[in-house]
């Protein structure tokens, strides 16, 4: 039976899931993208947690995506673990490396003293310590702190109104997608992506090591929102980073970027992912608050490809059962709005293209409810036609065949798509017949139900289909 959800879930690994019996029975469950968290651990740890995930992908098609830390700057170190900042206090962050002590301290990015500019603001530990730019001196700004707490070791430093001089893509960052490519990891996700420049960059580099990566961008900072049009036009799709967005901008406008981030996405064709504190009740207690569940279920409402987990399964109590929450929120609302008859608008970007592949995605989505199909097959060599598929919101499954095992993964991010790979058929016409084989095998279809079938010849050539047919299921073994 078709018993996956349309909307994917990604799990953040870690040691909570590091069991490779668990990881298994989380994939089973629902989990098809496997986030590694390079801001974390050794790289022989990554490696046993993509080893755990490549002994799942013999089974299930489970992606990997590695995120990039990005420049995040944090405060040095503050003597005797910590310094007491009441609002009112100033304090002095300087450019030179010092132990911070008595009102003075300094960070992980020398040219922050000279980028920030007086009445900015200055956050540390995601906005918990306030502090506004009073005065700049050589070598050092002074600021007021607006609302008081304990200032520790490096802890994150956040400044929502400063553009800084700093390449988004650092050294460490250059390391890790070295590895990335070399291990060959499905998508990597930008941290602090400010342009599309960013994008661009890590592009060039991908080509030039002929790697087929997509890229993620992360929007969590002012200047992205700016720049999404063409944020969205350079990536391959986007994660709704709320937790730095929170700090970023005003906490209350997080729900309307989202939604925004979201809808434009659909828009421009992309993937996206919604993240940050999914379920963050679950990584002490085994059932979520009724806020989370909501939560949730509004991402899917809005449209969102996946919804991801991170400290929920990297170091929660319950990460079995915080997938298979996400998993029945899903099936819930999914159910919910296909007895609506909630229907989500073809994005506007491909219907303005006039794009070959788009356009029999459209004229499936309109043949499919026509003619009730039971679900649709796609041949997708690269996984174009899938995406297109997928982005049409199509009330059933879409079954997306490839010979390629990197497209098949790749295709495991697309929302109500279940990739598979296959032996290409000996003749076109012998794809009928392997549906059937296939719907018999697994038991989608029950003999008379129709489904639609999306391919192009020859099969197994990117960017080929050009056709639509509806097969009756059990007409081609007769």
């Amino acid at each position: 039976m078709l018993n996956c959800t349309k909307t994917k879930i990604v799990a953040t690994l870690g040691p909570a899931c590091a069991d490779p019996e668990l990881f298994n029975q989380m994939a089973h469950t629902g989990v098809t993208i496997a986030r590694l968290n390079f801001s974390h651990g050794s790289v022989e740890t990554r490696m046993q947690y993509l080893q755990t995930v490549r002994k799942a992908q013999s089974h299930y098609p489970v992606a990997v995506m590695g995120d990039l830390c990005g420049p995040k700057i944090r405060i040095g170190k503050v003597l005797d673990g910590g310094m007491q900042a009441a609002t009112g206090d100033q304090i002095t962050i300087q450019r030179d490396e010092i132990i911070g002590a008595n009102g003075i301290l300094s960070s992980n990015t020398a040219c922050l003293v000279d980028d920030v500019q007086i009445g900015q603001k200055v956050l540390i530990d995601d906005g918990m310590i306030r502090m506004l730019v009073v005065d700049k001196l050589p070598g050092r700004i002074i600021c007021q702190v607006t609302h008081g707490g304990l200032i520790q070791s490096n802890k994150g430093l956040n400044l929502p109104n400063t553009r800084l001089s700093i390449p988004s893509i650092t050294d460490k960052d250059w390391t890790d997608l070295d590895w990335a490519v070399n291990q060959d990891l499905d998508y990597i996700a930008l941290s602090f992506v400010r342009s599309s420049d960013d994008i661009n960059v890590v592009r060039q580099f991908l080509d030039r090591r002929r790697s087929n990566i997509d890229i993620i961008a992360k929007i969590e900072m002012p200047q992205a929102v700016d720049d999404l049009p063409a944020i969205l036009d350079a990536a391959d799709g986007v994660l709704v980073a709320r937790g730095d967005m929170g700090v970023e901008m005003e906490l209350t406008s997080v729900p309307l970027i989202q939604k925004q981030i979201v809808a434009a996405a659909h828009d421009a064709g992309k993937p996206a992912i919604v993240a940050t504190q999914m379920l963050q009740s679950m990584v002490d207690n085994p059932s979520p608050t009724r806020a989370e569940v909501s939560d949730v279920a509004n991402a899917i409402l809005d449209r969102a490809d996946a919804v991801m987990l991170s400290g929920e399964t990297a170091v929660g109590k319950y990460p079995l059962e915080a997938v298979q929450t996400l998993r029945d929120i899903a099936e819930r609302t999914e159910r919910y709005m296909v007895q609506h008859n909630i229907e989500v608008e073809p994005p506007k970007l491909l219907q303005l293209t006039h794009h070959r592949t788009a356009a029999i995605a459209h004229g499936a989505r309109l043949i499919a409810k026509d003619i009730n199909a039971r679900l649709v097959v796609v041949w997708s060599q690269a996984g174009g036609s899938a995406r297109y598929l997928s982005k049409n919101r199509l009330p059933m499954h879409v079954v997306a065949l490839s010979t390629d095992a990197a497209a098949v993964r790749r295709m495991a991010l697309y929302y109500g798509v279940m990739p598979m790979r296959m032996d290409i058929p000996r003749h076109f016409d012998d794809l009928p017949g392997m549906v059937d084989d296939l719907v018999k095998r697994f038991g989608w279809a029950q003999p008379g139900e129709r489904i639609l079938i999306a391919a192009g010849s020859p099969l197994g050539t990117a960017g080929a289909t050009n056709s639509l047919s509806v097969h009756t299921v059990g007409e081609a073994m007769s």
